[in-house]
């Protein structure tokens, strides 16, 4: 059943390809001209007050065009018996700040800030490693659930980032302390929360599972090159972590709608990739020696293809659910660009006030970044027992989703 059911979730492509172009810097159509870096700042878990002293707004050339009408509801695709109950997150403790990076880099707090809305970003240093990280936020996650690490059945880790090539998830379930599941790695970038999130969901639906963990890790500074500003300023290190359980009857599930969508033509734009070198084996043979390049990123397509497909794919998602914009309590995207979430935001119709972000203070974490954003925003009571909350992840692959959840 479980390759079945991730093939299906992954097999869903939407029409429209990205074009792929040669590399290029961060583009002036993405960023605009430079902002006073107050326009940005805001606590690490208040939406709220970060909104409220959030003045910037696009182009009219960035919104120019309109979100397009989702399909009809797609059967198997709206409420399951799942219900979210646990959340928990970590982070590295060394922080790299903006300022930290002008020592690094040629470039500005200010140019970093105006530009992302990052602000900071904790990464691994010393003997922390990634698997401690996911291993924090699942023990958190547990304990905010209120259940016994054995009563877990399944755990899913999503990461492009393991310690070992063969996966962390089966490491990381024993020292949690999860003994009775099975447990796998699940590599979609910075979707794959997300998608791991519905892969679990179905296991929890069709009544094989009672409890799952999902954790979102990553640790991609170890990936980026620390002399190229265009990247190295973005990403961060951390974790998140959710758990779930499935309920008797459908009406009692959490996991009301989702939609998602891989499109491969557009990998180039976004990429970390093999660089094998090759060696001499013997007098007859070749092979090659593993290892990976730094990651490659076309700044200016991937702000279009989020801020076209996001938009739309939440709206799939929201009709597979049987809900409009205005039944959402709560918007969580994916922390890559306060510029992102602001066009998708207003795109929707959903204002600002409703969007939770922490990217200010750890960056893109990948895959970590919607549940590290999500517990910072229940921890700080923003988020309530029975919100709505509309969460898409957008990123390599390309591959991009939405999940309509009721938290609690």
């Amino acid at each position: 059943a479980a390759p079945l059911v991730v093939a299906m979730a992954m097999a869903m492509a939407m029409a429209g390809p990205e074009i792929c172009s040669a590399w290029s810097p961060m583009s002036p159509a993405l960023h605009g001209a430079r902002r006073p870096l107050a326009q940005f700042h805001a606590s690490p878990v208040s939406a709220r007050s970060a909104a409220q002293r959030l003045v910037l707004r696009p182009s009219a050339s960035a919104v120019d065009a309109q979100v397009t009408q989702p399909a009809q509801r797609k059967a198997g695709r709206g409420q399951m018996k799942a219900r979210p109950i646990g959340i928990g997150h970590a982070a590295p403790a060394a922080v790299i700040t903006n300022k930290d990076m002008e020592k690094i880099v040629e470039t500005t707090d200010e140019w970093i800030s105006t530009r992302t809305g990052i602000e900071k970003r904790h990464v691994l240093g010393g003997e922390e490693i990634l698997r401690d990280l996911a291993i924090r936020a699942g023990k958190a996650a547990v304990a905010n659930a209120g259940v016994k690490p054995e009563e877990i059945d399944l755990v899913i880790l999503a990461t492009s980032s393991p310690d070992d090539m063969f996966g962390d998830a089966p490491a990381v379930a024993q020292a949690i302390g999860v003994t009775n599941a099975f447990a796998f790695d699940i590599t979609a970038a910075c979707s794959g929360f997300l998608f791991a999130t519905v892969t679990a969901s179905q296991f929890l639906n069709n009544g094989g599972h009672k409890k799952a963990l999902v954790i979102g890790a990553d640790a991609l500074s170890r990936w980026v090159d620390w002399e190229d500003r265009n990247v190295c300023v973005l990403f961060g290190d951390g974790a998140g972590a959710m758990v779930l359980t499935a309920t008797e009857s459908v009406e009692e599930g959490g996991i009301l709608g989702f939609a998602m969508h891989s499109d491969g033509s557009g990998y180039c734009n976004l990429h970390l990739k093999y660089a094998g070198e090759k060696k001499q084996v013997g007098p007859e043979h070749v092979v090659t020696q593993g290892s990976y390049t730094s990651i490659g990123m076309v700044g200016k397509e991937i702000y279009k293809f989020a801020t076209r497909e996001v938009p739309k794919v939440l709206e799939e998602a929201l009709d597979n659910a049987g809900l409009k914009t205005e039944d959402v309590d709560w918007l969580l995207l994916h922390q890559a660009n306060i510029r992102i979430m602001d066009v998708v935001a207003q795109r929707l119709g959903i204002p600002m006030e409703k969007v939770l972000h922490n990217l200010e203070e750890y960056g893109n974490t990948s895959a970590a970044s919607i549940p590290l954003a999500l517990a910072e925003a229940i921890a700080s009571g923003q988020v309530k027992k029975g919100d709505v909350i509309a969460c898409a992840g957008f990123g390599a692959g390309l591959s991009w989703g939405a999940t309509v959840m009721r938290w609690g």
